[in-house]
């Protein structure tokens, strides 16, 4: 019997079909499903059905394919420490003007933590997830890359674990493709998941419609953030906004902005209620700043590095030039300027596919380092 692991099931095809394959191949497989919060206090004026992980069928689903496969599970509350640190975290980020990104939260601070604390307490080796990404150990450190299907590669939203917690990680379908998983779900006879629809809405927010769930959150949202000033670049006022929380930086629809050409939202200032547009050509940048770094491949970088530097969770890449800045510092200096950088989202540094590091991006200029070098 090879070691115990502890396998984080949501009910969904992915965790589902890791857990059995853990399973088949000799690992003593424990099931934990994690209640992260209330259906009922995320979306309490929609009725019907309940859809989304962490909903009583999708409970029910996890826990049926554990005993249909002959390993147990359990449920765990975690809803106190997730709505502390994610929900909070989230409203704080939108109030403070920036595009907050859940789930690297969520992984990083709480889904991890609380996995292996109760991997501790079941007496569990390792963790594993149904995510579509690699670890694996060389020189002494563990490295994350990118998962063999690059269509649902999820290396970006993992570039916060730390060392000791990759240590103790598995991911199963790392070298899988989707439409593989479906198929081993099919013969393994998970006929309650196999065909169940992928999930991408934020999972506390099954509607989708986070303007919503802020007024929710935040009482008297609507009074105290609306109607404030839409900008140009030269402060030439051109509108007025329902609320700067509720616009995002590229945004194009739903400014009532009537200028002979389309305008994006450039930049969020929420300590003037001011909201700043421009034409697509202003929403392109070429250097970035990030902080709070994980690095992953290497303790840190000593040197100038080419690499390669998502920016969103979709972005297939850009070539760039990194820097170590600070301890905790990051300048990212792209070949070729990239759109609608977004204060408060992700910048993940990879080579090949390793990923080097991560951080949360701070600021946004417009000049360019590696163009400089490039000319120069």
């Amino acid at each position: 019997m090879k070691p115990r692991v502890l396998v984080a099931m949501s009910g969904g095809v992915d965790s589902s079909v890791a857990a059995v394959l853990l399973h088949q191949q000799g690992y003593e497989v424990i099931g934990l499903t994690m209640k992260t919060w209330d259906y009922s206090e995320s979306v309490p004026h929609q009725t019907g059905k309940e859809v989304g992980c962490c909903t009583l069928d999708s409970m029910n689903d996890a826990r049926q394919v554990a005993l249909t496969q002959g390993f147990t599970h359990f449920i765990v509350d975690i809803r106190k420490e997730f709505g502390d640190w994610v929900i909070e975290r989230f409203t704080e980020e939108y109030l403070a003007g920036r595009t907050p990104n859940p789930c690297v939260l969520c992984n990083t601070h709480i889904k991890w933590d609380a996995l292996l604390q109760r991997a501790d307490d079941l007496g569990c080796e390792y963790i594993a997830t149904g995510h579509y990404a690699r670890v694996r150990e060389e020189n002494g450190r563990f490295i994350l890359s990118s998962g063999l299907d690059l269509n649902k590669d999820q290396s970006y939203a993992l570039w916060g674990l730390p060392q000791n917690q990759l240590a103790r990680t598995l991911f199963p379908l790392g070298h899988y493709e989707k439409p593989m998983i479906r198929d081993l779900a099919e013969k393994f006879g998970l006929n309650g998941v196999a065909q169940k629809p992928d999930s991408y809405e934020i999972c506390f927010i099954p509607d989708n419609d986070y303007r919503r769930f802020l007024k929710d959150q935040v009482t008297g949202l609507d009074e105290s953030v609306r109607d404030g000033p839409i900008v140009l670049s030269d402060g030439t006022e051109v509108g007025r906004h329902n609320g700067y929380p509720f616009y995002t930086i590229g945004q194009r629809h739903g400014l009532n902005i009537a200028l002979g050409y389309p305008v994006y939202v450039s930049s969020i200032d929420p300590k003037t209620n001011t909201i700043t547009v421009g034409t697509r050509e202003e929403l392109f940048s070429h250097t970035l700043v990030a902080d709070k770094i994980n690095f992953v491949k290497y303790p840190g970088l000593d040197h100038e590095r080419s690499a390669m530097a998502k920016i969103r969770y979709k972005d297939p890449g850009s070539p760039c030039v990194v820097n170590q800045i600070s301890s905790n510092e990051l300048r990212v200096s792209f070949i070729q300027s990239q759109k609608a950088i977004t204060p408060g989202q992700c910048v993940v540094i990879y080579e090949d596919e390793d990923v080097i590091a991560g951080g949360w991006i701070q600021h946004v200029h417009a000049e360019s380092d590696a163009t400089a070098q490039l000319n120069g």
